[in-house]
C-alpha cells in the first residue's frame, strides 16, 4: 500500500503528540496528575469494581514514563514520513452498518458513564471553573466527533477529533483544583 504512508505518518504524529504529552504529565505526576488518573481508573468502572487495587499509583507512572520514551521517537518517525512527501487518501474503508452501530452504542455508554450522577466530567462541570469546563465539552465533543467522522470515514479529521480530547483529557487530569477527590477504598483502610 504505497499510498497509505502519507496516513500511517499524520496517525504516528498525532499518537507521538499525545503519548508524548500523555506520559510526560503522568510519570511526572505534574499538578497531581497521576494521582487523579488512578482514581478515575477506579471510579470509572461502570458496574462496580474491585474492593482491593490489583495496581497503584506507581504502576501507572511506570507505564506513563514508557509512553514518554516512545511516544517522541514515534512521533519523530512520523514527521520524517511525512517529510517524504507520501500522502494517502485520508479515507478509511467503508465500515459495516453495524460497526458503525456499535460504535454508536459504545460512544453513548461513555457518554453515559462520564457524565452521569457521580460521573467524571459532570463532577468537573459542577467543580470546575472556565478551563475544566471547556475541556469537559470539548471532551464530550470529541467523543460525539470521533463515531461521527469514523463512520464517514475521514480518517485525518477523526485522528485529529482523538488528539483533541486527548489533550482537553490532559487538562482535566491536571487542573489546579484544590478540593480532589480521595479514594474511598484508601480512607477505609486506614
Amino acid at each position: 500500500m504505497a499510498g497509505s504512508g502519507g496516513d500511517s505518518g499524520f496517525f504516528s504524529v498525532m499518537w507521538g503528540l499525545w503519548a508524548t504529552g500523555f506520559g510526560w504529565v503522568i510519570a511526572t505526576d505534574f499538578r497531581g496528575a497521576a494521582q487523579r488518573f488512578y482514581l478515575l481508573s477506579r471510579s470509572s468502572v461502570p458496574f462496580g469494581g474491585m474492593s482491593r487495587p490489583a495496581v497503584g499509583v506507581g504502576f501507572f507512572r511506570v507505564m506513563a514514563a514508557v509512553f514518554a520514551l516512545i511516544g517522541p521517537i514515534v512521533l519523530i518517525g512520523g514527521v520524517l514520513e511525512l517529510a517524504r512527501g507520501e500522502t494517502g487518501s485520508g479515507r478509511l474503508p467503508q465500515m459495516p452498518v453495524l460497526f458503525i452501530a456499535g460504535m454508536g452504542l459504545i460512544g453513548a455508554f461513555w457518554l453515559w458513564v462520564l457524565w452521569r450522577r457521580n460521573g467524571l466530567l459532570r463532577r468537573e462541570w459542577a467543580d470546575g471553573a472556565g478551563l475544566q469546563r471547556g475541556a469537559a465539552a470539548v471532551l464530550t465533543a470529541a467523543l460525539v466527533g470521533f463515531v461521527v467522522t469514523m463512520a464517514l470515514g475521514h480518517q485525518i479529521v477523526m485522528m485529529s477529533v482523538w488528539l483533541i480530547g486527548g489533550l482537553a483529557g490532559l487538562v482535566l487530569l491536571a487542573n489546579s483544583r484544590n478540593g480532589r477527590e480521595s479514594d474511598p477504598a484508601d480512607t477505609e483502610s486506614h
